[in-house]
């Protein structure tokens, strides 16, 4: 008989930012470390502002929009899509992106990524040489951007 996992429940108030950030976006980490197929986090792009040009490894990233409206970039920055709250993107594994927040309110996504623990890694520019088995690639880089939003009865 196969026995199934425990339910893990990550609270509001629990929620940590992630040292995994690019410039002008700030990361909530929710599920992390739980799973070796799956993470989550909350992503919350303030008013005018950008991410830096990223990837996230080999991890498939799906995003579902919670509240705003936000683009990605994708294709070297020549394809702008946007979202709106109930709107889902993929990005596959490697994809170069960015995301865009040209609104006067926060956009905020729920992020879940195919692996344990979420990679972001920062390039300088689109079409950067990806250096996927780097060690810097796997742990991303660490930054710190303020939001003053809520997520929950929580106030991040």
């Amino acid at each position: 008989m196969v026995r199934a996992g425990a339910v893990k429940v990550v609270k509001a108030d629990s929620l940590r930012e992630s040292k995994a950030q690019t410039e002008g976006i700030t990361r909530w980490n929710a599920i992390e470390d739980m799973s070796d197929q799956v993470c989550g986090t909350i992503t919350v792009a303030k008013p005018h502002t950008s991410s830096a040009v990223h990837h996230h490894g080999a991890e498939d990233t799906i995003i579902y929009a919670v509240k705003g409206r936000g683009s990605i970039l994708s294709d070297n920055g020549q394809t702008r899509q946007e979202l709106a709250p109930g709107d889902f993107a993929l990005i596959p594994a490697f994809s170069q992106h960015q995301e865009v927040n040209d609104s006067d309110e926060d956009v905020v996504w729920v992020v879940a990524r195919g692996g344990r623990n979420p990679i972001v890694v920062n390039l300088d520019n689109w079409g950067q040489e990806l250096r996927r088995k780097s060690k810097d690639n796997r742990n991303g880089s660490e930054g710190s951007v303020q939001f003053d939003g809520v997520v929950g009865d929580r106030k991040l």
